[in-house]
C-alpha cells in the first residue's frame, strides 16, 4: 500500500520506456512524504486498442489507490506531483491525469494481516 496503476497508450514507450513511467511516479508519491518508500506500489498496463473522446491521442493515467485518512489537501498535492512529473517526461502528450481513490481500514485485508 499505496498501488498506483498507470493505464496508457503503448505508444508513449517510444518516448520514455515503462521503468522511467514508473520511477517518475514512484518518485512522485515519495516526495509526498505521505508513505513509507517500500510500501510504494508501482504498475503499468499498456494499450494498443484504445479512445480518448472520438480521437485516438496518447495518454496516461495514474489511478492512485491509498488507505483512508488523508486530507483532500494532501490527496490533491499527490495527484498534482504525479501529472506534473509526468508531464515532464511527456510535454506532448495530450491527455494525462491522475486520481485518488481511497481504501476504507474497516474492510481492507491483506495476507500479513491474517
Amino acid at each position: 500500500m499505496p498501488h498506483f496503476l498507470i493505464d496508457c497508450s503503448e505508444s508513449i514507450f517510444k518516448l520514455h520506456s515503462e521503468e522511467q513511467i514508473i520511477d517518475q511516479v514512484h518518485f512522485a508519491a515519495k516526495s509526498t512524504e505521505l508513505f513509507n518508500e517500500n510500501d510504494i506500489k508501482v504498475r503499468v498496463n499498456s494499450f494498443k486498442k484504445y479512445s480518448t473522446g472520438n480521437k485516438i491521442e496518447d495518454f496516461i493515467h495514474v489511478f492512485a489507490n491509498i488507505m483512508e485518512g488523508r486530507s483532500n489537501k494532501q490527496k490533491a498535492d499527490l495527484s498534482k506531483k504525479i501529472v506534473k512529473g509526468l508531464i515532464s517526461l511527456f510535454p506532448l502528450v495530450p491527455n494525462i491525469g491522475a486520481n485518488i481513490i481511497e481504501f476504507e481500514v474497516a474492510n481492507y485485508c491483506n495476507k500479513n494481516m491474517l
